[in-house]
């Protein structure tokens, strides 16, 4: 079992952030103890890195609700998540294409402004950039230019 305060420092989370999660009704295995204070069991902990996930991935918190609901039914719902999952992989594929085009678009400001700077000035190359980048370099120029 594991407090609040060792679950906030084990997933770098503030404990409001947790008080709300539970709040929202996220956590189907938390335990209390008399006093109120909340435990995190081992089902918890899988949980919250399951909503951590999520969150990450661009789900909202009702969503997320949406989706512990539909575990806690059981068997009658595993398409559904399973379908869930299939469409948050793709939106993250997505994610990590816009992400490798800004990405991209940065490797070659920095050439650019490195050759810039070594040459002590950007005007000549302006004129023959493209001649001049190495193929790494083109191939982030035009996935940034897509």
């Amino acid at each position: 079992m594991y407090s609040i305060g060792q679950v906030s420092k084990m997933f770098d989370l503030p404990i409001p952030t947790l008080r709300y999660y539970d709040k929202e009704g996220l956590f189907r295995d938390l335990e209390r103890e008399p006093s109120g204070i909340r435990k995190f069991n081992d089902q918890s902990i899988e949980a919250l890195r399951v909503i951590e996930c999520l969150k990450k991935s661009g789900m909202q918190i009702k969503e997320i609700r949406e989706f512990m609901d539909w575990c806690a039914q059981g068997d009658s719902t595993l398409e559904k998540r399973k379908e869930m999952f299939y469409q948050q992989r793709k939106e993250i594929k997505r994610q990590m294409e816009e992400l490798q085009k800004t990405l991209d678009m940065v490797e070659y400001k920095c050439w650019y402004y490195d050759t810039a700077c070594e040459e002590g000035s950007e005007k000549d190359l302006k004129k023959d950039f493209e001649k001049r980048m190495p193929e790494a370099i083109r191939q982030c120029f035009e996935n940034a230019h897509r």
